[in-house]
Parts: C-alpha cells; sequence; structure tokens
C-alpha cells in the first residue's frame, strides 16, 4: 500500500463528514439526547433542535418544514416515499427509469404489480420521457420514479420535462444531486440522504408536498414526524449544519469539479480499449465512470488503492453481489471493468493531476501481467 494519505475519490458512495457538520454534531450531543416527545425541560430542548434541523434543510430545499420528514436512511426514504403513495392512492403500479437506484428497484419488487414498468434510457443513461408519460397512463399505476441524477455515470434526468397525467405523482430520488447541482422543481415526492452531501450516515430526507396523497405504509403512526422512529437528534442537526454549508459554496466548487472532470474524461477516453459513460454535458459536475475491456473493474480499483487513490467498481448501490451494473446494462454500456470516479468538494487539480499520471500506467501494468 501507498505510505502517502490516500486520495479519497469515491464521494458518490459516502462523502467526509463536513467540518461544519462535525462541530454541530459535537455540539448537539451535548444537548439533543433526550425524547423530543417528552415534555420535560430535555425532552423539549430536543424537540427545540430538531424542529431547528428540519426547518434549515426546508429553507435550504425550498420547502416547507412540515413537508420535510426524516427517516434512518436514503434507502428508507425512498421505501416510505414510494410505498406511501401507493398506499395512499390503492393504485399499486410504478413506473420507473431502467436506471433508478436499487432501492426503487426493490420497492417495486416487494410489491408485486402487473402494470409495473421499467422504461429504457438512450446510450447517455437519459430516459425516454415518451414511454414513461405513455406508461403512466396506464390503469394501476400508482407513481412514476424518476432520479435527479443518476448515482452512477451522473447524467441529469429530464425531470421538469415530465408531463404526468393528473392524479400520478411523481417521486425524485435526488440523493446523488442535492449538494451539487440544481433541483428539479416539478416533484410530489423528493428524497435525499446526508451522507451524500457531507452529513452523517443514518440522516434520509422524505420531503412530500403539501396536499400531495401519501401516507405511512409500514406500521406506526401516520405522518412525516416521526415516520422513521426515534429521532438522531444531534445527526439530524448536523445533516442540516452540512447541507447549509454545502449549499453555501455549491457553485464554485461545481465550476472546479466540471474543469477537474473534463480532464479525467479525456484522459480515460484516450486510454486504449476504454469507454467513458454518461452525458459529457447534462451530468453531475464531480462524477465520471469509465469501462476498460479486458480489465476487471475490481483490478482496477485494488491498484490504484496501492498508489494511494480511493475509487468505486462496479454497480454503485449492489457492488457488494458482484453483479453487473444494472445501470451499464441498460445504457447499452461495458459492464465488465468499470470504474467510477468521484471528486470531494476539495479535491486540488494537483491530485486530479496525480490520479491522470497514474491510470494510465495501472491500466497497461494490468493487461501486461495478463499477456494482452
Amino acid at each position: 500500500m501507498s505510505s502517502t494519505p490516500e486520495v479519497y475519490l469515491d464521494t458518490a458512495s459516502a462523502a467526509r463528514l463536513h467540518p461544519a457538520a462535525r462541530d454541530t454534531l459535537l455540539a448537539a450531543l451535548e444537548r439533543g439526547y433526550a425524547d423530543p416527545r417528552r415534555l420535560h425541560g430535555a425532552g423539549r430542548d430536543a424537540r427545540l433542535l430538531l424542529d431547528n434541523a428540519r426547518a434549515v434543510i426546508a429553507e435550504c430545499l425550498d420547502v416547507r418544514p412540515d413537508e420535510v420528514g426524516l427517516t434512518s436512511s436514503g434507502t428508507d426514504a425512498v421505501h416510505r416515499g414510494l410505498l406511501g403513495l401507493t398506499a395512499a392512492t390503492g393504485r399499486d403500479g410504478i413506473v420507473h427509469s431502467a436506471v433508478e437506484h436499487s432501492s426503487v428497484l426493490h420497492a417495486a419488487q416487494w410489491r408485486p404489480s402487473p402494470v409495473h414498468a421499467s422504461i429504457a434510457v438512450d446510450a447517455t443513461g437519459r430516459v425516454d420521457l415518451l414511454a414513461l408519460t405513455e406508461a403512466a397512463r396506464t390503469p394501476g399505476v400508482g407513481v412514476v420514479a424518476l432520479q435527479s441524477a443518476n448515482q452512477e455515470v451522473g447524467t441529469l434526468q429530464p425531470v421538469d420535462e415530465a408531463e404526468l397525467p393528473d392524479g400520478v405523482p411523481l417521486l425524485t430520488d435526488a440523493a446523488a444531486a442535492i449538494g451539487h447541482v440544481p433541483l428539479p422543481r416539478s416533484w410530489s415526492v423528493l428524497t435525499g440522504s446526508a451522507h451524500k452531501w457531507g452529513g452523517p450516515a443514518g440522516v434520509g430526507v422524505l420531503v412530500v408536498r403539501r396536499g400531495t396523497r401519501w401516507q405511512n405504509p409500514f406500521p406506526g403512526e401516520d405522518g412525516l414526524d416521526g415516520s422513521g422512529g426515534f429521532a438522531n437528534v444531534p445527526a439530524a442537526l448536523a445533516a442540516a449544519a452540512a447541507l447549509q454549508a454545502v449549499l453555501a459554496e455549491q457553485e464554485e466548487v461545481a465550476s472546479r469539479q466540471f474543469r477537474q472532470v473534463a480532464r479525467l474524461r479525456a484522459v480515460a477516453a484516450a486510454l486504449p480499449d476504454a469507454e467513458v459513460v454518461g452525458d459529457p454535458e447534462r451530468r453531475l459536475p464531480h462524477l465520471v465512470t469509465f469501462s476498460c475491456l479486458y480489465v476487471g473493474g475490481d483490478e482496477i480499483v485494488s491498484a490504484l488503492a496501492r498508489r494511494g487513490y480511493g475509487v468505486a467498481s462496479g454497480s454503485a448501490c449492489t457492488a457488494s453481489t458482484l453483479e453487473p451494473s444494472h445501470v451499464l446494462a441498460a445504457m447499452g454500456a461495458l459492464t465488465h471493468g468499470n470504474v467510477r470516479v468521484s471528486l470531494a468538494c476539495d479535491t486540488t487539480d494537483e491530485q486530479v493531476e496525480g490520479f491522470c499520471t497514474v491510470l494510465p500506467e495501472v491500466v497497461a501494468r494490468i493487461r501486461k501481467d495478463a499477456g494482452l
């Protein structure tokens, strides 16, 4: 292993805890330990902190505080969002793009329906809007799920261009996009995950617009407040602080990352027998995925780790299963030998150039050792 500190380039999986979140978390641990549902002093104090966290998150997302619910994860938020919409309408059908996060696919599998539909995408990962709209008109469809940006290849989806029939709500998984790009507005339910934007793990966000028919699909009280069980008040407050800080610097960071990723894309595209995937323009600023023939993605990841660079391979949400990426397969892209690089907010140009120097060497060495 390299003796130098690792350059962490896997923030699409989980970002480091933002300094604002760390400071807030430590302070909140002293005050936010009690049950916010209790009427004693410590409980009221915890309630105040929790309400403040929801208010800050609401302001950051330009929604009402009473539209914001906190869950145990982004996956939990997606499950509650999707299944809560179908439960409220009595229509179980879920229409979704073929490149949605596995949490969407698992929700559809958990509640089978003959009118579930997976909508094809083009080679960049952009959904077929006409097919999506047509499928949404099928009797029995209760919700459409369309992510704001793809967590594996970075392609932005045309959420605001979707014209769905009346009575069919839209759930937008914004976990990959929050803190990186402006969010779409034409949704009924929005979900996110704090550890993607520099907050602590274990905090998901479920936003349900006022007037949307939604109910808690799992045992417990109805409504957004307390839908995830006992609230982790310090973590919620830290998540809010991180989101506020990240959004304040979003434009500046995104501009730098767009330029850095353009450099990474050019170097990856110049590799022999390699393919850079995802939309080159309508994309997340900090993420690039490429695939190399004749090389295993895990081999590249391990070799890069030895050189001091931490990146990801395989499906962004199911890499541990060793199954091919359903996202890359839906795009018709090479599913073998893929690598995802996602920059941190403080990744420097020097670190990017160092990676660009090491990458061709690593790929060439692996192929040479394999006799290619």
